[in-house]
């Protein structure tokens, strides 16, 4: 009998791996509506939809391996890294989606939230004032008005899937929807800088570079307390406080 592979678990939600099946279980079912919704229009692969029975959804794995991992060197070749380039272009193209998604945040919310966050990352020490400030001049570059495209939410390398220089699945769309395609192009490449020209390559369009790296900065800042506070660490080497020195 196969074992129980946790593939990612905290309060929020957690995803099992029982051979080929992959369980994700919830307790926000908007998010599974919304994984179910976008996988259904998303014009690129995605994996197989099982069953549902809230809070769980059971979802085959595709085939292939994971593009990479943040925190570590990707073995992917250049020719698949444009290939994801190419598969976020389709999505960007593609026909809108109904609603708006992670990168599709109202421009006030966001600025309000990423104020916030920067305080409590000075305030509670998590993080020095000077990388803080630094940081958040970055991010700045990123709160302008976007036009709206498919996105994909949390395109993190991970939830890419190649077998050899083609793509072969797109996983974990529970914050698909209308928003910034260029917050998906950073979501990609955060931690893995060194990508960003083979993306781009594949990606066929010129795109701004600076908001590439204010998202960067962006999404890390956001991102600290919540992985600590959820068992992760994003001081590991290559990981978010990485990311965010890179830019001093």
């Amino acid at each position: 009998m196969d074992e129980v592979e946790v593939v990612v678990a905290h309060s929020e939600r957690a995803t099992l791996r029982v051979g080929d099946v992959f369980l994700k279980v919830d307790v926000d079912q908007a998010r599974i509506d919304t994984e179910v919704a976008a996988m259904a229009l998303a014009p690129v692969p995605t994996p197989e939809i099982l069953w549902r029975k809230p809070p769980v959804l059971a979802i085959a794995a595709v085939p292939g391996r994971a593009l990479g991992r943040l925190g570590e060197p990707s073995t992917a070749s250049p020719a698949a890294w444009a290939a994801a380039g190419a598969a976020l272009r389709k999505l960007h193209d593609a026909p809108l989606p109904p609603r708006s998604g992670r990168a599709g945040q109202d421009l006030d919310e966001l600025t309000a939230e990423l104020d916030g966050e920067c305080a409590l990352l000075v305030a509670d020490g998590v993080l020095p004032a000077g990388l803080v400030t630094r940081n958040r001049q970055v991010a700045e570059a990123a709160l302008r008005p976007w036009p709206s495209a498919f996105t994909h939410g949390d395109l993190q390398i991970a939830h890419v899937f190649v077998d050899g220089d083609e793509i072969t699945g797109i996983i974990d769309w529970s914050e698909a929807g209308r928003g910034d395609a260029l917050y998906d192009l950073a979501t990609l490449t955060l931690g893995h800088e060194e990508h960003l020209g083979d993306v781009i390559a594949g990606y066929g369009a010129d795109v701004d570079l600076d908001v590439i790296r204010a998202w960067w900065s962006l999404r890390s800042l956001l991102g600290v307390r919540w992985l600590i506070e959820h068992g992760f660490d994003p001081s590991a080497p290559g990981c978010e406080v990485d990311v965010l020195r890179s830019r001093m």
